[in-house]
């Protein structure tokens, strides 16, 4: 079984716990990666020199928000190709729009109840550790 890298960005400190909660319900060997914003995540990303698998970013963040972050990774060469699936609580049209535009792999509605929410990043993450991803 290969071990998944996730990039989950996120800047609050509880969604980041029931993050790591699901994940440790799951049958999968993963390896995650935490930033509190997509400054960080950018540094995190140019730095480490470790390519995650997919990434989870909220759209509401400080210093630099969702969208902002997926501007700069799609026009970076070595990183559009990582999926980047938004966790969030907007629903807002115009935003779902704008994130689809950019470029990336899905929208999730962050529910309220943690059986639901549970339910949404198991289905998400076992996806993508099944799917066939790009390594550069």
């Amino acid at each position: 079984m290969k071990t998944l890298s996730i990039l989950l960005i996120e800047d609050d400190e509880i969604e980041t716990i029931k993050f790591k909660r699901v994940l440790d319900s799951m049958n999968i060997k993963y390896n995650l990666t935490l930033s509190k914003n997509g400054e960080e995540a950018l540094t995190i990303l140019q730095e480490e020199n470790k390519t995650p698998d997919v990434i989870f970013l909220d759209l509401n963040m400080p210093k630099m928000n969702g969208t902002e972050f997926l501007k700069i990774l799609k026009k970076n060469a070595a990183l559009k190709y990582i999926p980047a699936m938004i966790l969030t609580t907007s629903n807002n049209r115009t935003d779902i729009l704008e994130c689809y535009t950019i470029g990336i792999a899905g929208y999730i509605l962050k529910p309220l109840r943690y059986e639901d929410y549970k339910e949404k990043i198991k289905i998400a993450v076992a996806y993508w550790s099944n799917n066939e991803l790009i390594k550069l």
